[in-house]
């Protein structure tokens, strides 16, 4: 921390926020190895509070210092690296297993199946790296954030288990599992900017993205509940593809 920081005595609260962050992470896990998947997700969701919450609170308290920033990127993936690779592995191995009678009865295919979500903590682990090196994701992110990854495959484990829909029935397969797995954890790690939920103010004009998309997230959500949370970071995606799509034209 900064001499700064270091001198207010309240500098502790955003550190403290993102232990619990860290300790939802945790817990979650131990769920998740359960298959109590639903209350590993609940506890993801905590954990995405608080990890919006800490940094919130830093800049409210104008604290900073490289101990949080270290201490972010620890929880960050345990809640949203470890823990969704072991949630998507639950899945696929409750649908593989089940196929297969028992691990030796698994063919080359099933095994690389079951193990793709390995791929999400491995990727997540190279984004937070990066991240913390980059100096060009001060206002924006270059890359999906690891909590918008884990919240995706959180909110579809969660239509597969729990709901019974076209979408459930069509994600319920080791194979739609696995490509999603590859294609999102290339994007943790791939040259693309997203923008980020951080307001320098509160004019609209300036903020027209972030409002547009905070307004159709939430009347997704409200329609769709949680099922709706994998399709409000589809939304984001596509979203920032456009955005960065008419930033381009504008600069030809």
């Amino acid at each position: 921390m900064t001499d700064t920081t270091r001198n207010k005595w309240f500098s502790f609260a955003p550190n403290l926020l993102t232990t619990f962050n860290l300790l939802s992470g945790v817990i979650g896990l131990y769920f998740a190895f359960k298959h109590q998947l639903n209350i590993a997700f609940t506890l993801m969701v905590i954990g995405a509070l608080f990890d919006f919450s800490d940094g919130f609170v830093a800049r409210l308290l104008k604290v900073s210092g490289e101990l949080g920033k270290q201490l972010d990127s620890l929880a960050d993936m345990v809640t949203f690296g470890v823990l969704p690779g072991v949630i998507v592995f639950s899945i696929q191995y409750q649908m593989i297993i089940g196929e297969a009678g028992n691990f030796n009865n698994l063919s080359f295919l099933q095994w690389v199946l079951l193990l793709s979500p390995l791929l999400i903590p491995a990727l997540s682990a190279l984004r937070l790296a990066k991240f913390n090196i980059d100096t060009r994701q001060s206002q924006s992110f270059i890359g999906l954030p690891t909590p918008a990854n884990a919240l995706f495959f959180a909110s579809l484990a969660y239509t597969i288990l729990y709901t019974n829909n076209p979408v459930s029935t069509f994600a319920a397969n080791p194979i739609v599992i696995a490509v999603l797995t590859l294609l999102f954890s290339y994007l943790l790690v791939a040259e693309i900017p997203l923008f980020s939920l951080k307001f320098k103010s509160l004019k609209f004009k300036e903020n027209i993205v972030r409002f547009s998309f905070l307004f159709f997230s939430a009347l997704v959500i409200a329609l769709l509940k949680i099922p709706g949370i994998a399709i409000v970071i589809l939304l984001y995606i596509a979203t920032s593809l456009v955005e960065n799509m008419i930033v381009r034209q504008k600069m030809r």
